[in-house]
């Protein structure tokens, strides 16, 4: 009887779990699930709110645009009355100094229907020498020529030149500069006290008289007899010239050339 007493009846313990799964899954439905409509409108809601916040955050910006735009101009405009008010400073006049004209280093030379007016006797600046010689004007001579020794043609880059030296005015005869040119041509000389004509190189020479300077040609000779070392023919005179007969050195070379001049030079 008392093994009876403790046994388990299984028909009682299955009726208690069908019950607990019953209640069970009532309780859950009520309590725990939401219904399909319910959800949309929440979610219908939440997005109405956040358009809502949208708006109301772009309303706010341009409210503070339009707030800074206001104070922005009110300052602009207390500003513009004070400038108004107030005199603004007048600078004293500043006053000019003007320094001395500074003469100008270009020799001097009259003109005459825009020709250089010369003398009988003129100074010469010899460019590549860098030497002032005292010349002869000679309307006479066709050819203008310069004293030379040494007197030497060589050919350089299938070309005709000469080396040749000219004296350093004042030296006596002792001092020399040697210089190098392309030869221009050869011309005959016939002299009054020769038989035979002589032929001379004639080469292209840049000097200088008074303020005008001229690139010509000049006969490489001997003028050691001659009282000038230079004489300046109508090849220069030509269109550039005119002779005033009866005077001398009527043009005056740059300053700057006479420095150049080696010592000694008969400047």
């Amino acid at each position: 009887m008392g093994d009876r007493f403790f046994k388990p009846r299984p028909l009682l313990a299955f009726g208690m779990t069908a019950l607990f799964f019953t209640l069970s899954g009532c309780t859950a439905d009520q309590y725990f699930m939401v219904p399909k409509e319910g959800v949309d409108d929440i979610r219908a809601s939440l997005n109405k709110q956040r358009a809502t916040m949208v708006t109301m955050e772009n309303n706010a910006g341009v409210r503070q645009e339009q707030l800074l735009g206001h104070q922005k101009q009110s300052t602009q405009t207390i500003l513009d009355a004070i400038a108004t008010q107030v005199e603004k400073p007048v600078c004293p006049p500043t006053v000019q100094r003007s320094c001395p004209p500074v003469p100008k280093d270009t020799g001097r030379a009259d003109r005459l229907k825009g020709k250089v007016v010369v003398g009988e006797v003129e100074k010469l600046f010899l460019a590549d020498a860098k030497t002032v010689y005292t010349a002869r004007i000679d309307s006479g001579a066709e050819t203008s020529s310069i004293h030379t020794r040494n007197v030497k043609r060589f050919e350089r880059d299938g070309g005709n030149w000469v080396r040749f030296e000219v004296p350093v005015p004042g030296s006596s005869g002792e001092e020399w500069v040697t210089l190098e040119k392309e030869i221009s041509r050869r011309v005959k000389i016939i002299q009054s006290a020769a038989d035979e004509a002589e032929r001379r190189v004639v080469v292209e020479l840049q000097f200088a008289i008074g303020d005008h300077e001229q690139v010509a040609e000049f006969t490489l000779a001997d003028r050691t007899n001659l009282t000038y070392e230079v004489l300046i023919g109508r090849n220069v005179l030509r269109d550039v010239m005119l002779i005033d007969v009866g005077k001398e050195f009527a043009t005056e070379l740059p300053k700057s050339y006479l420095k150049k001049a080696p010592k000694g030079d008969d400047a």
